[in-house]
């Protein structure tokens, strides 16, 4: 990692051994850039959450030092460093006796801040997630369910305003098609906040999907790998790693590749204000089977093939609809459901409703490579070439 990141958090040789000899954690120095999520990742007992909980110290560490924007944590005091930090667990905690305004408003109640102030942060927090105080506010959280008291419990560790965020199994206690509106909602609302973020989950496939770096730990609390989702899944670091991410990598690896414009193809484009005539001309010339139809702003209208440019007329009267499209800072994944989910040989890629290019299967599989290539040799993107016999740099 390069070492002239701003860095929120820092862990240096940090260690936990217990009384009775168990090693929890081993020598542990990790990174965690300002603004970034980390997701530390591993089986069951190979210290991920003994991590998380030495950040706050609800945990102290044996050995090393582990510093909060460059201070040395275990130099402050336990109680004023748990309320700089927001901290979100599984089983939520919500008081089952205080509305949901209420419990949203608990950190800045002892922080001491006037009512207004605590209300309206509450009341801003609970619209952020997607829950109306009107609406919310006043109920008690057994009349919600579970994902919704899973954002509250996120609005409440954020009321103070937090520059760092824990998470442990922050999304687990509810049911996947949840859980994954719950991850979008939550990288969406990442967005705005920029905070600094290390959420600890068992799924390589939530971690590699939510962090901005990926730590990898195996049983008896080593690191075995730190780095981007795309490296841990295209080059793990030792047999661990690649037994953990799965066989099936290549298709998690999908998931947190972006679409590149350098790998579009660019078929025909026919105005829908042109003729029939002139779309057979252009097809013709350019010896393919189909175009993409675009109006005079260059917003994608459809598509038209050989047998629909028969005859005489425009070709907004034979345009057919496209339902196949993605939007260009889609990722490899979206693009590949979407084809599947509509049947098609080929998908749009648009910028807002602008047509950018297609991807097919072929220049998919390409893409994949390319990344996977660039990640391994640690070269741009745009310098790899990916030819039949494999990638030319």
């Amino acid at each position: 990692m390069d070492g002239s990141e701003d860095l929120m958090i820092r862990l240096q040789g940090v260690g936990k051994t217990y009384a009775d000899g168990t090693v929890a954690v081993q020598e542990l120095d990790l990174n965690v850039p300002r603004g970034s999520i980390v997701t530390l990742v591993g089986p069951s007992g190979c210290g991920k959450s003994t991590t998380l909980k030495m950040i706050n110290r609800l945990i102290e560490p044996t050995t090393g030092r582990i510093e909060l924007d460059g201070e040395d944590v275990t130099h402050i005091n336990a109680v004023q460093l748990r309320r700089r930090i927001g901290y979100v667990i599984q089983q939520i905690g919500l008081f089952p006796h205080q509305t949901i305004r209420s419990n949203v408003a608990t950190l800045p109640k002892l922080l001491g801040w006037d009512k207004k102030r605590t209300r309206s942060r509450a009341d801003e927090l609970l619209d952020t997630m997607g829950l109306d105080p009107e609406t919310y506010g006043d109920r008690y959280p057994h009349q919600l369910s579970g994902g919704q008291r899973q954002r509250v419990g996120v609005a409440r560790a954020l009321a103070a305003d937090p520059d760092v965020l824990l998470m442990d199994e922050p999304f687990g206690a509810v049911d996947p098609v949840v859980r994954g509106r719950l991850q979008d909602q939550f990288l969406a609302i990442q967005d705005s906040l920029a905070k600094t973020v290390v959420l600890v989950t068992h799924d390589i496939e939530e971690a590699v999907r939510l962090g901005d770096r990926v730590a990898v730990f195996e049983p008896g609390g080593r690191l075995a790998q730190y780095d981007t989702p795309s490296r841990v899944l295209g080059a793990p670091a030792d047999d661990f790693v690649a037994e953990f991410v799965g066989a099936d990598r290549g298709l998690r690896r999908l998931a947190v590749t972006s679409i590149d414009l350098l790998d579009l193809e660019r078929p025909p484009v026919i105005r829908t204000s042109g003729t029939l005539t002139d779309a057979r001309a252009q097809l013709d010339a350019a010896a393919a089977r189909w175009a993409i139809v675009v109006d005079d702003q260059g917003r994608l209208r459809g598509w038209i093939g050989t047998d629909e440019c028969q005859g005489t007329g425009a070709v907004a009267d034979r345009a057919e609809r496209m339902d196949a499209w993605v939007d260009h800072d889609a990722s490899l994944k979206d693009a590949l459901s979407t084809m599947l989910q509509w049947d098609a040989g080929w998908v749009a890629v648009l910028d807002g409703d602008h047509f950018l290019g297609v991807l097919t299967p072929n220049t998919l599989h390409e893409a994949l490579r390319r990344s996977v290539s660039a990640e391994e040799d640690g070269v741009a993107l745009e310098e790899v070439n990916v030819t039949s016999s494999g990638p030319v740099h």
